[in-house]
């Protein structure tokens, strides 16, 4: 076990980014495309997207990544509409006792009209590696979601502009990312999102979903990512303020990693 975590340790710089997403299952499940979706997981997406909610909404997520336990992540978002401002809260576990990556995140958005929406967000991140020591950091993240008309919205993020590291100590890194994209409502069954993402340091991916609502409590959900290559699928149900939401992907080379979700709005 202990090679094994070893082995984690020096791979860490290849699972650093698939680590820092954890962004549900409604947002997997179209490409991960979510920078211009309004939903509680925009939360970690864009936190600008949760500016327009109206409720407070709870949502917890477990995710088999790979199917390895060792690399399974748990996440929990939360969102609360306080006068003129959303304020949410995140938090998301990694890996296992020998190798562990904490991260929680606290947000606020607040729309100004009815198209443009800023939103902030601070994390505390924390790395345990059994026999290696810990470390800890702190990044931001800043987003804005402009309502072109009532069916179109551009959104933009940036995740750790600061280039914040854990240290010399470890290989792990922070990744800094930008993301640019746009949602548009073609009517009330179809969704379509796309994203352009780049990574500081890293290379280029362009993620794009669909999300069709076969009826009211029913969505369908697919989508996929060019770089590398990723396909997407799921379903979300939404029945009297209890969501449920199932994604699965698929990794050309690392293989499929289902997650699923329950959600409560308030």
């Amino acid at each position: 076990m202990k090679n094994f975590y070893l082995l984690i340790f020096l791979l860490s710089p290849c699972f650093s980014a698939l680590a820092q997403q954890g962004n549900g299952p409604a947002v997997t499940a179209m490409g991960d495309a979510g920078v211009a979706l309004s939903n509680v997981w925009a939360v970690k997406t864009n936190q600008a997207g949760t500016a327009n909610l109206k409720h407070a909404l709870i949502a917890v997520a477990y995710e088999n990544k790979f199917g390895i336990k060792e690399l399974s992540t748990k996440t929990a978002v939360f969102a609360v509409p306080i006068k003129t401002y959303v304020v949410g809260a995140s938090f998301q576990a990694y890996g296992t006792d020998g190798f562990n990556e904490v991260k929680t995140g606290l947000s606020l958005a607040r729309a100004f009209g009815q198209k443009l929406s800023l939103g902030i967000g601070l994390n505390y991140h924390q790395l345990a590696i059994q026999n290696y020591g810990d470390a800890r950091a702190l990044t931001v993240e800043v987003g804005l979601a402009y309502q072109i008309t009532p069916r179109l919205c551009l959104a933009s993020h940036i995740a750790n502009p600061n280039q914040s590291k854990f240290g010399k100590e470890t290989a792990q890194n922070i990744p800094t990312q930008m993301k640019f994209g746009a949602s548009y409502l073609f009517n009330e069954q179809v969704l379509l999102a796309s994203e352009f993402v780049q990574g500081i340091g890293g290379q280029a991916d362009f993620k794009s979903g669909i999300e069709y609502k076969l009826v009211k409590i029913l969505a369908l959900r697919g989508g996929l990512a060019v770089n590398p290559f990723k396909q997407y699928g799921g379903f979300g149900i939404d029945y009297k303020g209890i969501q449920c939401d199932f994604a699965i992907a698929s990794h050309p080379v690392l293989g499929y990693s289902p997650q699923i979700a329950l959600a409560y709005e308030f």
